[in-house]
């Protein structure tokens, strides 16, 4: 099994990564990225997207995790994808070009969870999951602005659970790939706060040295690159799962976010500490990374949410009879 990825989404990473790069928090990005039709990157075709799969839409979330970027992408592809599992022809006829176009743009919510809920806007789409596997849709006004800790993203709390107009099947499916690409977002945000740091620690010195060389502090960096590569690593083999193998999907989502929501904690207070002073300042990004953790990890449930789901996954599978 080749574990790389191809030339096509390597292609993807690397333009993500200079676009954003270059663009920095300019709300001018969005645009560009409906140009280039990120929204629908896992969108049908014959529904007005790109066609291609999980793990390419999880390449995106990670680089705008790593951006911080200011945009309603996380929302928007969520909302799609739900639409995409679950809603009737006539749904998916009237919101998924909008959403992979980026003229409409949406958020994912579940009423069992009444949290902030990213790219939530009482302007905006909401498909909000009742947790049983159902799901309504909501054109406008099933949610209340407020300001979160990330002012980068706007977030609602929904303010209506009830009326909307209920899709037709089970958004099981896609409240699993929700969480990988949340997950995805999550697993930016640690690598930007890694290479943030293990870059600081080279050049800033203490007693003549730099603080790099200081047993506890390598310790540290040492903890928040297994953090991250541990959440990567199950990210990415759930977001693969998605498409190759979709009977470990349930159980691969649940780790990857269970991982990730973790990681994002940790390693973003982690590097806050590594700066030292510097990194409680304005003046430094870290706090950007900090607060979007903060949300992402709790969104569609948090670590502990999800592993009880490993748990019950594993239960279910001990009991079930063995194949003969």
């Amino acid at each position: 099994m080749d574990f790389e990825l191809n030339d096509e989404q390597q292609a993807i990473r690397e333009t993500a990564r200079d676009l954003l790069g270059s663009r920095g928090a300019d709300e001018a990005v969005w645009a560009e990225l409906c140009e280039l039709g990120w929204p629908g990157i896992a969108i049908a075709e014959e529904q007005g997207g790109q066609g291609l799969g999980l793990l390419e839409l999880a390449l995106l979330a990670e680089e705008l995790g790593y951006a911080c970027a200011p945009t309603p992408f996380l929302g928007t592809t969520l909302a799609a994808l739900a639409i995409e599992a679950a809603g009737s022809g006539e749904q998916q006829q009237e919101w998924l070009g909008r959403l992979a176009s980026g003229e409409a743009a949406g958020a994912l919510a579940l009423s069992a969870a009444p949290s902030l809920v990213p790219d939530a806007a009482p302007d905006r789409l909401l498909v909000l999951a009742d947790g049983a596997g159902g799901a309504t849709l909501h054109a406008s006004g099933a949610v209340e602005a407020v300001e979160a800790i990330d002012p980068r993203r706007r977030h609602g709390t929904v303010a209506v659970a009830a009326g909307g107009e209920a899709l037709e099947g089970s958004v099981d499916d896609a409240l699993d790939r929700a969480a990988v690409v949340v997950a995805a977002e999550l697993v930016g945000l640690c690598r930007r706060a890694l290479q943030t740091t293990v870059e600081y620690v080279k050049d800033r010195k203490q007693f003549g040295v730099p603080v790099g060389s200081f047993q506890a502090v390598q310790h540290i960096a040492a903890q928040m690159l297994r953090d991250t590569e541990g959440a990567a690593a199950a990210t990415y083999f759930a977001a693969w799962a998605a498409d190759a193998e979709p009977d470990s999907l349930p159980q691969a989502a649940a780790i990857a976010k269970a991982l990730s929501a973790d990681a994002g904690r940790s390693v973003t207070a982690a590097a806050i500490q590594l700066h030292g002073g510097i990194g409680f300042t304005w003046e430094a990004d870290l706090h950007w990374l900090f607060k979007r953790a903060q949300v992402d990890a709790v969104y569609l449930g948090g670590a502990g949410y999800h592993r009880a789901r490993v748990a019950a996954l594993a239960a279910e599978a001990l009991r079930a009879p063995a194949a003969v």
